[in-house]
């Protein structure tokens, strides 16, 4: 679903942030982060990394370092920012949120696994 969304938004879908498209853009480093954070998590999960409150934060930590990794890169290339800079507009607004994002996650996954009986 996120490599389709990708490839739409580069084709042209005005879906990125601001109305935009293309691969030009200063958070398409992001995008590309997200799609291979998903098949990373995927990919732990697959082997258990959603069945414990510890793993599924091990998981989600790791598919969030993934999108950092990327997107920073990508932001500065495309802003001419330095990395402290890069970091304070790319990384810290949105830290609160993707720690709210794993703990939401880290409850609810090992307990509808352990709803559903696998």
């Amino acid at each position: 679903t996120l490599l389709l969304y990708a490839v739409a938004g580069s084709a042209g879908v005005p879906w990125f942030s601001d109305g935009s498209s293309g691969l030009g853009g200063p958070t398409f480093g992001y995008i590309l982060g997200f799609v291979l954070a998903a098949a990373a998590v995927g990919a732990l999960a697959g082997r258990g990394g959603d069945r414990t409150v510890l793993r599924t934060i091990g998981s989600m930590l790791v598919g969030t370092v993934i999108v950092y990794l990327i997107g920073i890169p990508w932001l500065m290339a495309a802003t001419g920012l330095d990395l402290d800079a890069a970091i304070a507009v790319g990384v810290t607004p949105f830290l609160m949120g993707s720690m709210v994002k794993i703990l939401l996650a880290a409850g609810l996954l090992p307990t509808a696994w352990r709803l559903v009986g696998h």
